[in-house]
């Protein structure tokens, strides 16, 4: 498994389009670079190929005018990065140690592997309801989502009742862009009160196709497999009462959780858990050596397109900083 006298030059952690695509330009920069995609698990989001892997249509990745699925994008890009002959284990990484160089990685199979320089783009987990009916929906692309602006534009939302679930600024952010593309946009949320900013509340609670339905939490999606999301079950939280409300599609907006658990200690994170970038126009981290891409170290715009742009970013900086220290 280890190359260049024992340690490698560089590590790729994940396999989103980050992972791949740093792992693209650092195979093309001589860098021989090796890939710890994920190991598949029945209890994890954190496959190979990440969150596109539950993502049915992706119209919105520059060079595919017809749209293409979720898989079928990370095969691609899977596919190019073999060609040129990087190398792929399947396994997820349990346990780092950054104290000191080489970095040694542990991974779930319980192997270790030494490397000059590291590349982390685990990713980000959207966060859940954990309704049956919503990850049945979800899996198989009828009507449930954790991105409005990856999904929001399809025909199905167009003119059509949708709801947001969430009562943030992200969630606000979304329903005010989806009411680009449907009517109405409800608001689902637990409490009486938003939790968003003051601005944003006043831009939502004004908008003639916005409508909050306060003190409701979802219990049920409604739908089957040939019309896709049609309703939600709500439960009033004051009355325990239930009612079904009709939509055509369940946007979750309860925020992301930073796949970073086993960075813990190691390298500095935020307070929500992502990893810190010493540059906003670079990868660097508080660890000299390591570097990170895509939505593992992005909260704001969380797009393939732009974890890509810093998966380049990083492999130019991993190759900049490896010739730096002489490392050939």
């Amino acid at each position: 498994m280890m190359a260049n006298g024992g340690t490698e030059k560089v590590v790729i952690v994940g396999s989103g389009p980050a992972g791949w695509t740093a792992a693209i330009y650092a195979a093309r920069a001589n860098l021989d670079p090796l890939v710890l995609e994920g190991a598949i698990s029945s209890d994890s989001e954190m496959i190979p190929g990440g969150q596109l892997m539950f993502t049915t249509e992706v119209e919105n990745f520059p060079g595919f005018p017809g749209g293409i699925t979720g898989p079928e994008l990370m095969i691609a890009l899977r596919t190019q990065a073999e060609r040129f002959e990087v190398r792929i284990k399947g396994v997820s990484v349990e346990k780092v140690d950054f104290s000191k160089r080489p970095f040694v990685l542990t991974d779930s199979e319980g192997d270790t592997v030494s490397a000059h320089a590291v590349i982390i783009a685990t990713g980000a987990s959207a966060n859940w309801l954990g309704l049956p009916t919503e990850e049945h929906f979800r899996k198989a692309g009828l009507g449930v989502t954790a991105c409005a602006t990856c999904d929001g534009a399809f025909p199905r939302y167009r003119d059509r009742p949708v709801a947001v679930i969430g009562g943030g600024d992200s969630a606000m952010e979304e329903a005010l862009y989806l009411t680009k593309f449907s009517n109405p946009v409800h608001i689902i949320h637990r409490r009486d009160q938003l939790r968003a900013s003051k601005i944003m509340q006043e831009r939502v609670l004004a908008h003639e196709k916005i409508k909050v339905e306060w003190n409701s939490v979802p219990v049920e999606v409604l739908g089957d497999d040939t019309a896709g999301v049609t309703g939600v079950r709500l439960r009033e939280v004051k009355t325990e009462k239930l009612r079904d409300l009709e939509i055509s599609g369940f946007f979750l907006a309860i925020g992301h959780t930073p796949n970073t658990a086993f960075l813990q200690g190691q390298i500095e994170l935020n307070e929500k858990g992502y990893v810190k970038l010493k540059d906003t126009y670079r990868s660097t981290t508080s660890v000299e050596g390591v570097f990170a891409a895509g939505d593992v170290a992005d909260s704001v715009y969380r797009q393939a397109i732009t974890a890509a742009g810093m998966g380049c970013k990083a492999a130019i900086d991993v190759e900049r900083w490896l010739a730096e220290q002489g490392i050939e």
